[in-house]
């Protein structure tokens, strides 16, 4: 399972725009993709989802900083840098998830679960938004 691990985590640490193509290569024919705002199933729709991440995202990157292996299942523990396209076009932003991945007996994914807090990581980084769920998380904290 280690070699599959590996093999899935330099995809996704070199991902590009191309390379949203070949994810077909790490996922199984029936996987299933769930993110706070996606639940997909398939390699294609996977795909759909990564190429509207590059439409929509300057240089989106992941980088994997800590990964638990257990049998045919993995947690990665990632940061996923970019910059907004329309907000703040240029600045960096940077948003600490984590996938559980269950394999299949190839080592292909066969459910990629992400978790990120996105009223933290992403709306408070947008502008009127982001003012408000402040606003918000200061008045539920008093």
């Amino acid at each position: 399972m280690n070699t599959a691990v590996d093999r899935i985590v330099n995809v996704f640490q070199t991902l590009t725009p191309a390379g949203v193509e070949t994810l077909d290569t790490i996922y199984a024919p029936d996987a299933r993709f769930k993110d706070p705002f996606n639940d997909v199933r398939g390699p294609a729709e996977i795909a759909r989802i990564f190429r509207h991440m590059y439409v929509n995202l300057e240089n989106p990157r992941f980088i994997i900083t800590e990964r638990i292996e257990q049998d045919a299942q993995c947690f990665l523990s990632w940061e996923f840098h970019f910059a907004f396209r329309r907000f703040r076009p240029g600045q960096p932003q940077c948003i600490l998830g984590g996938s559980h991945l269950m394999l299949d007996d190839d080592g292909r994914i066969t459910l990629h679960r992400d978790y990120w807090d996105a009223a933290e990581e992403l709306y408070e980084k947008l502008p009127l938004i982001g003012s408000l769920m402040r606003w918000l998380k200061k008045r539920s904290n008093s």
